[in-house]
């Protein structure tokens, strides 16, 4: 709408684009809105251009009015929200005509309210008795909200395996439970126990998310080591990165657009284990300062043998290399959650985003 606003007033699309830039926020069909060309009008949307004007300075001749299209159209620059995102956003595009250029700018998060500043402290001191000490204190406090609301008292000495974020199709909340066998060898075993919590809210009308969120719970009340939290806000957001050990993340590649909870995990000595998509690429360097599924060739599997190959690939680094570190080699998993804790603070703390929109797209 501000594109037709500035039409309205500049009445040239010359003069529009000195003024407008674009950021594109995911490469989902739902996230991209369409609308009926007639409705935007009566809404007042074109800000009084006639239709066969807005065809004619769109291009678009359905009558679908693609939002996103119109805003590629006349902006004079535009930008996705990580590199992958910024690669898979040219490729969406690029068979349509007349589009602006496409840069990327990966999102990033606040370190000054996300971060743990004690656990930094004893980080830069070198005092690894403070930094263990910590976080065996975060995970205890964050786990009188899980016995709070399931009446489960979790072990601050246990990995811990978290996943909360929005719930999504596409992010695949419930992933591991898809093999149970293998999900219950893991929550299971007596001397490398792993607890899991899930946390995070549905769209209210996404109710295939909904039914996934439900049934989480309901699997989660066969196990004492299992929890489904409600109330996703930001307080319980930072609790939660402050009790993960593991910071859990398998969206379905290439449809994450950046995704930032990882980036706020790592700022409190969670580690970081995902799939490779959105911001992932740009900073997991695997059993350095995370762990990450090998890319496989995405374009040419179905979603069945892509959730299948995902799935084992997860499985393989959970069993093989996560679990057996964090138990027999506790050294070297602390030195990943402090590469984790070192690489995510500058390279994705907001000022360096906010430089990069100005730099970038607004000066």
């Amino acid at each position: 709408s501000a594109a037709f606003y500035l039409m309205n007033k500049f009445k040239s699309v010359e003069k529009v684009k000195e003024h407008l830039v674009f950021t594109t926020h995911t490469p989902e069909e739902a996230g991209n809105e369409k609308h009926d060309i007639y409705l935007c009008q009566k809404m007042s949307y074109f800000c009084g251009i006639s239709i066969d004007e807005v065809r004619r300075l769109t291009g678009i001749t359905d009558d679908l009015f693609n939002h996103s299209l119109a805003a590629l159209r006349f902006a004079r620059k535009a930008n996705g929200v990580s590199r992958l995102h910024g690669e898979v956003s040219r490729k969406m595009w690029s068979h349509y005509s007349g589009i602006c250029e496409i840069i990327h700018i990966t999102n990033a998060q606040n370190w000054r309210y996300w971060a743990d500043k004690q656990l930094y402290k004893a980080m830069e001191e070198g005092n690894d008795l403070a930094f263990d000490d910590r976080k065996n204190y975060l995970k205890k406090r964050a786990f009188e909200i899980v016995a709070d609301q399931t009446g489960k008292l979790f072990d601050s000495n246990a990995l811990t395996i978290v996943w909360a974020r929005r719930f999504a199709g596409y992010k695949r909340a419930d992933f591991l439970t898809q093999d149970l066998v293998r999900f219950e060898k893991l929550i299971n075993s007596i001397d490398k126990p792993v607890q899991f919590i899930w946390a995070g809210k549905p769209y209210p009308v996404d109710y295939p998310a909904i039914s996934q969120f439900n049934n989480l719970v309901h699997l989660s009340k066969n196990y004492k080591n299992v929890a489904v939290l409600i109330g996703y806000e930001l307080t319980l957001s930072k609790r939660l990165k402050q009790a993960a050990d593991v910071w859990l993340n398998n969206p379905r590649v290439p449809r994450e657009a950046s995704g930032t909870s990882g980036m706020t995990a790592a700022m409190n000595g969670a580690v970081n284990f995902s799939t490779d998509d959105g911001w992932i690429p740009e900073f997991v360097n695997h059993g350095n300062n995370g762990f990450v599924v090998p890319k496989a060739d995405y374009e040419n599997l179905s979603v069945h043998d892509q959730d299948n190959y995902d799935l084992n690939k997860m499985y393989e680094i959970l069993e093989q290399q996560i679990v057996p570190l964090y138990y027999k080699n506790f050294e070297t998993w602390r030195q990943i959650m402090k590469n984790g804790m070192r690489d995510v603070r500058f390279q994705f703390d907001s000022n360096r985003m906010a430089h990069e929109y100005y730099d970038l797209m607004y000066k």
